[in-house]
């Protein structure tokens, strides 16, 4: 019996190596799968991507993996978390700004759009731009143009915009909390990335991964996945998001 449950071990260690031919994206699913295509379909272009999801879902990791397969791999990948940037900064925080802007500016500073020439700009939780600031966004994707603040020099943006969110933005917009114009402009081709919960199949992969990044970190023998364990996770409804759910994944699996 153990001779057997080895084996089955080993094999699924085999199917995670497997995997990780969709990048750091863990599982075999018919979700993941799907979601690979399009990553495989979009990553050569430069069309601006939409990633819709539950939080923690992922999105960070596809936006990753499009970065990853396309031409500007061998440049930077830069994410803005557009959640956490305080409301008078945003303009700062995307196109920089010149020495003496405002109060506090000592120096000359490089924006996002810069930072992330010839690369991504991956702009997290897009859904989060306050409203009058989304035009001066889409001014800069439309035209690839961008001014630092106090500065009148016009600079060039060569950049690949992916863009992400778990708000419906359709409602947004229909609600007047969102520019239309600018969510088309991100909605060139979307990337809809499904919850745990619909692609359980993905969970031994996971849990494998999530045991040995656990081993790791604490300094310890990895552990074994038990049938129990695995019974356990596979019955359990998901409710949350796989970065909440690590613990989930790897706590009740060893022996």
């Amino acid at each position: 019996m153990a001779h057997l449950l080895c084996l089955a071990i080993s094999a699924l260690q085999e199917e995670v190596v497997e995997a990780k031919a969709f990048g750091d994206l863990i599982g075999q699913s018919a979700a993941l799968r799907q979601i690979v295509s399009q990553i495989d379909l979009v990553a050569p272009t430069d069309a601006s991507v939409l990633i819709l999801g539950e939080t923690g879902t992922g999105k960070e990791l596809v936006a990753y993996e499009i970065h990853r397969r396309s031409r500007r791999k061998d440049k930077s990948l830069v994410r803005v978390n557009c959640a956490s940037i305080p409301k008078e900064l945003y303009e700062s925080e995307f196109f920089g700004h010149a020495r003496g802007a405002f109060t506090g500016a000592i120096r000359d500073r490089a924006g996002r759009f810069e930072s992330a020439e010839g690369g991504t700009l991956f702009l997290d939780e897009i859904g989060e731009v306050p409203l009058e600031l989304q035009g001066k966004l889409l001014r800069a994707l439309q035209e690839k143009n961008y001014e630092r603040v106090g500065e009148d020099r016009t600079r060039h943006a060569d950049v690949r915009i992916i863009a992400a969110t778990n708000r419906d933005l359709k409602k947004e917009v229909a609600a007047g909390r969102f520019r239309e114009d600018l969510y088309y402009r991100l909605h060139v081709f979307p990337v809809q990335v499904a919850p745990l919960r619909e692609r359980k199949e993905d969970i031994p992969l996971l849990a494998q991964h999530f045991i040995k990044l656990s081993a790791k970190e604490l300094g310890c023998p990895k552990p074994r996945l038990t049938r129990a364990g695995m019974v356990q996770l596979q019955s359990y409804d998901w409710p949350g998001k796989i970065r909440d759910d690590r613990a989930q994944l790897s706590g009740p699996l060893i022996c």
